[in-house]
């Protein structure tokens, strides 16, 4: 996978978490699962797609501070 990948699961996040929010409120008004018992699922998704990012070849959390030029 490319640094092209890294942008799109970048980009594709905000709009995944806030579907996911929606379906979780839609579960609190539909079945007997609230929302106080199903957020976990938000955090592991959130997860998965840090981690797909990841995999991606996207920056490394140290690499973004790095002055343009400096090399690790």
């Amino acid at each position: 996978m490319n640094g092209n990948n890294a942008s799109l699961i970048c980009a594709i996040r905000g709009p995944v978490i806030l579907i996911a929010v929606g379906v979780l409120f839609l579960m609190e008004q539909s079945t007997p699962y609230g929302f106080s018992r199903t957020w976990p699922v938000l955090l592991i998704l959130f997860g998965l797609l840090k981690l797909l990012e990841r995999l991606a070849g996207g920056t490394r959390p140290a690499d973004r501070n790095m002055p343009p030029g400096v090399s690790s």
